[in-house]
C-alpha cells in the first residue's frame, strides 16, 4: 500500500479489509465507495498484476472462498486493547506463521537462484540492516560465515557505509529492510553499488527505495499491526529468506559445506 497513489490505497483497503464484498461489487460501486472514479480502480488492478477488474473479482471470490471461516478471520485481526493473553497468544502466533507461509508462497526460485549465484562466487559479501533487520542480518552472517564463506554483518551504519566504500566488482552488498526506505540502509547499499559490487535487497515492498539501489531485489509477505508485533512477524519473513538463501548457497557445494559443518561442530562441542 505505501507504494500506491493515495486514492489507490483506499482501493487497497477496501481489498484487503472485505475481499468478499468487494468481489461481489461492480466497479462503479467499489468507486464509490472508495471516493474515487473507475479509472484509479482500473490502474489499482494492473498495479497488482491483473488486466482489469473482472480478474480482480475473481481472484478475490477464489481467495474468500479459500479462507478460513469467522473464526480464522478474527484470529486474523489485530490486537485490541481487551484481547485475552489466550487471544494475543493466537493472534501472534497466527500473525507469525501467515508471514512465513505467504512469504514461501511469493518467492520465486528464479530471483533467488540469481542471489544465490552471486553470493557463492562472491569474495565477501557485506550484510547491512538496523533494528530488527540487523537481527536478520547477523543470523545470515552466522550461517554463512560458518560453511566457510567471508561474511561480515554491519548494524552499525558507520562502519557500515565505510565497509561498502571499499567493496569492489567481485563482491556482494545485501541490505535488509523491511519497509525499504531505511535511509542507513540504503546509503550503504547504494555505496556498494557505487563501488560496482553487486547489491540485493530484501524487503517487504519491492516498489520501495532500496529497490532502486539494488540489482537484485528479494521479497518478503508481512503485515504491520498493532504494538508493531509486524515488526516480530517482518523478522520472521525475513529470516524465511535468509534461510532460504543460505541453504541454496550450502547445497551449491555439498561436501564443502559438511566438513564444515562437522569441523565448527567439533570445535564447540567440549564447551556445551
Amino acid at each position: 500500500m505505501p507504494n500506491l497513489a493515495p486514492a489507490e490505497q483506499r482501493v487497497a483497503a477496501a481489498v484487503v479489509n472485505d475481499p468478499a464484498g468487494t468481489a461481489a461489487q461492480t466497479i462503479s460501486d467499489l468507486a464509490a465507495q472508495c471516493h474515487t472514479s473507475g479509472s484509479t480502480v482500473i490502474r489499482f488492478c494492473r498495479a497488482m498484476g491483473f488486466d482489469g477488474y473482472p480478474e480482480l473479482r475473481l481472484a478475490l471470490a477464489a481467495a474468500a472462498q479459500a479462507a478460513s471461516a469467522d473464526s480464522e478471520r478474527a484470529v486474523g485481526s489485530d490486537i485490541g486493547p481487551r484481547d485475552s493473553l489466550s487471544e494475543i497468544i493466537k493472534k501472534i502466533t497466527y500473525a507469525d506463521a501467515k508471514a512465513v507461509e505467504e512469504t514461501g508462497a511469493q518467492l520465486q526460485p528464479e530471483p533467488l537462484n540469481a542471489v544465490v549465484e552471486v553470493v557463492v562466487k562472491a569474495r565477501r559479501v557485506d550484510i547491512y540492516g538496523v533494528g530488527a533487520s540487523a537481527f536478520v542480518g547477523l543470523d545470515l552472517q552466522q550461517k554463512l560465515h560458518r560453511i566457510g564463506h567471508m561474511v561480515y554483518a554491519w548494524p552499525d551504519p558507520h562502519s557500515a557505509v565505510t565497509s561498502a566504500a571499499l567493496l569492489g566488482p567481485q563482491d556482494v552488498a545485501i541490505g535488509i529492510s523491511h519497509t525499504g526506505t531505511t535511509e542507513d540502509t540504503i546509503a550503504s547499499l547504494a555505496e556498494a553499488r557505487r563501488q560496482r559490487a553487486v547489491t540485493v535487497a530484501i524487503t517487504n515492498f519491492p516498489g520501495s527505495p532500496i529497490a532502486a539501489v539494488a540489482d537484485h531485489v528479494l521479497t518478503t509477505a508481512a503485515r504491520e499491526t498493532t504494538f508493531r508485533s509486524g515488526a516480530m512477524a517482518s523478522r520472521i519473513a525475513a529470516l524465511t529468506v535468509v534461510d532460504c538463501l543460505f541453504v541454496a548457497v550450502a547445497q551449491r557445494n555439498y561436501k564443502q559445506t559438511m566438513r564444515a559443518l562437522e569441523r565448527t561442530y567439533a570445535a564447540v562441542q567440549a564447551r556445551r
